[in-house]
């Protein structure tokens, strides 16, 4: 970590913006704040990744509240044949003094440098691989896949610098560690699968909870057990016996999938006046 955060810090330099990628189901807890103390001043753009996973709703929200507070964001569904196009707009409205000083001394450089920054499996690779167009960027559907900085090239003038994924070494409340492990940002070995799922099902009970009704064939009865018992009763419908850990697993790799509809874990709504 410390030596790609040292390798961010030389190359910021060569850049033009940096796109710091969170995922948007947890625009919070999946923001580095080591991130903003490296960057500093230079021009940002927020992209929250995984759009189409989050609860539009809640998406909404998180745009109006970085909005509110001066950080333009943009919530982005990799795939999208636009993507590109939001992309650029966004980007040229970030750096419009940037483009308008350089035509004033007549240079005519056209390309837009751009560091692309964010945490594990936060899906870099995969807009890099959109945005150039190519499979040029590794991606997969675990954390730490991109092992080194690489520059890539964009048909329509971004030039960008992929970065592996950084997170920070101490989580101040522990429901982050748990948002990004429900998520996929943190490695399997790293964690308790059932105590992750267990977390996750707290959230779907209260706000999703027809969705573990659909999927799972699980009673209203069952939803108003504590949250273990209910666990054991997912495990028995997914017919794996007492193996609440394979269920455990089952249930975030649903959740990671889309199986369980879009959901969001971060709400403004939950925001205190101190994390302002």
């Amino acid at each position: 970590m410390a030596r790609a955060i040292r390798e961010v810090k030389e190359r910021l330099k060569l850049v033009d913006i940096v796109f710091e990628l969170v995922d948007a189901r947890i625009p919070i807890s999946s923001k580095n704040p080591m991130i903003s103390e490296v960057i500093k001043d230079k021009p940002h753009l927020l992209l929250l990744t995984k759009a189409d996973l989050a609860d539009p709703e809640a998406t909404k929200d998180w745009i109006k509240y970085y909005s509110d507070r001066g950080e333009q964001a943009i919530a982005i569904d990799s795939r999208s044949p636009f993507i590109e196009k939001d992309i650029l707009k966004a980007t040229k409205k970030q750096l419009a003094n940037k483009i308008a000083s350089r035509e004033q001394r007549g240079i005519s450089q056209t390309e837009i440098r751009a560091m692309c920054i964010g945490i594990p499996n936060v899906g870099k690779s995969t807009l890099l691989n959109h945005l150039v167009n190519k499979k040029v960027a590794i991606t997969g559907d675990r954390p730490g896949v991109t092992k080194k900085q690489q520059w890539l090239k964009s048909p329509h003038g971004l030039s960008l610098l992929d970065t592996p994924g950084i997170l920070w070494p101490r989580f101040d409340d522990q429901s982050i560690g748990s948002k990004l492990a429900f998520t996929g940002a943190i490695k399997e070995n790293l964690f308790a699968a059932d105590d992750v799922a267990l977390f996750g099902l707290n959230i779907f009970t209260k706000r999703y909870k027809q969705r573990l009704l659909d999927r799972y064939k699980v009673t209203e009865e069952d939803l108003e057990q504590p949250l273990p018992e209910l666990l054991l009763a997912i495990t028995a419908k997914l017919g794996m016996n007492d193996d609440y850990d394979r269920a455990s697993q089952r249930i975030m790799l649903d959740a990671r999938k889309g199986k369980l509809g879009r959901f969001s874990l971060d709400f403004v709504s939950e925001m205190s006046e101190n994390d302002d």
